[in-house]
């Protein structure tokens, strides 16, 4: 217990401090790269530090695996150096027994940094992005005109006049109904639908259903919960923007991607991003196991080398996992070992340069 105390009193403060040193250099990295647009309109200094407010979350979200990266390498090797594991050692603790409270810390800051992104990067990114824009004047419009959207395996297709982003309404909709054999049930049209956020459906406006008869004519019927009952496909689908899964929440990237599958689209690519999503943050995982693995394998420059075999591991890792997805995204490999196999691989690589490691 009291090894456990000693190394996490080492590692929790000097990895604080090295993340909101890394977090703010971003941040001015990124002040830097747009002041001169920023001086250009007049910015003021409120709306520039709530551009670097907003961006914050992001840069913590950049940092965390450097600055846990380093942090561990830098305890251990100081260690090493002044022969404090030797003692350690020479007193029956194993490395393995050792770092077991680092490796806890690392995994539960994993699940932090996944909820950060999910409940704060995204949302915040989107509204620095957003003042970014009204301050240099870029307009965006989410609307969109002359809409097809394919939904239940192509069995329906909704057809749009124009989507309205602020109301989440859509104007002259059509939509066709098919069965299995893509075979015409029937047609609706509606004036204009709006979303409706407290029963996520659509309520729609002037509605005229029309079905085939036995004489192959269009023939009007009541409309009835059977064909209503079906239309799912929520307002995202309808927006301006593709959806790109990397910057929405995880709720959101898994509509998306429910409606490619309902329409019968690719979708590999995107789940693989979708489960990146969960196995990426375990990066502060795999970077303190494999520094734990790879410091003190040299007497002499122990910092050095020990971080530069860090740093080099890390980057493998990396370019390991953008082979994986794109062996994801060509369909070699299913998405889920697309965003998996890096982790996986990477964590037996540790667990083998830890059995080896001098204790």
């Amino acid at each position: 217990m009291k090894f456990a105390e000693y190394l996490l009193k080492k590692i929790i403060p000097f990895f604080f401090v090295a993340l909101i040193l890394i977090a703010f250099i971003l941040n001015l990295i990124d002040l830097f790269m747009n002041i001169s647009k920023y001086m250009e309109v007049n910015a003021s200094i409120t709306d520039i530090l709530k551009v670097m407010l907003y961006y914050t979350p992001k840069t913590i979200w950049y940092a965390a695996p450097i600055a846990f990266l380093f942090t561990v390498t830098f305890v251990l090797s100081t260690l090493y150096s002044n022969n404090e594991m030797e003692a350690i050692f020479a007193s029956g603790v194993s490395l393995f027994k050792f770092v077991i409270p680092l490796l806890l810390f690392s995994i539960l800051l994993s699940f932090g940094i996944f909820f950060l992104e999910d409940k704060l990067v995204v949302s915040n990114l989107e509204k620095k992005t957003l003042l970014q824009n009204k301050i240099l004047g870029v307009e965006t419009d989410s609307n969109n005109n002359d809409i097809v959207v394919l939904s239940d395996n192509s069995k329906i297709v909704y057809k749009v006049k124009r989507y309205r982003e602020k109301e989440k309404k859509l104007e002259q909709l059509y939509i066709v109904f098919r069965n299995d054999e893509k075979q015409l049930e029937g047609i609706i049209y509606a004036k204009s639908a709006i979303w409706n956020s407290e029963e996520n459906k659509w309520n729609l406006d002037n509605v005229i259903l029309y079905v085939p008869d036995d004489n192959d004519s269009m023939v009007i019927s009541p409309v009835t919960s059977v064909f209503l009952d079906r239309l799912t496909e929520s307002y995202e689908i309808f927006r301006k923007k593709t959806v790109d899964v990397e910057t929405v929440t995880v709720k959101e990237a898994k509509e998306y991607i429910d409606h490619l599958k309902k329409a019968g689209l690719p979708f590999f690519e995107q789940q693989s991003i979708y489960y990146k999503k969960f196995a990426f943050p375990f990066i502060l995982f795999i970077s303190g196991f494999l520094a734990v693995g790879l410091t003190g394998k040299t007497r002499k420059n122990i910092l050095l080398i020990s971080m530069s075999l860090s740093i080099l591991a890390v980057v493998l890792y990396y370019v390991f996992q953008m082979m994986t997805m794109v062996f994801a995204k060509t369909e070699i490999l299913t998405p889920f070992l697309g965003a998996w196999l890096p982790d996986i691989v990477f964590t037996f690589i540790a667990v083998i340069l830890l059995k080896f490691s001098r204790t």
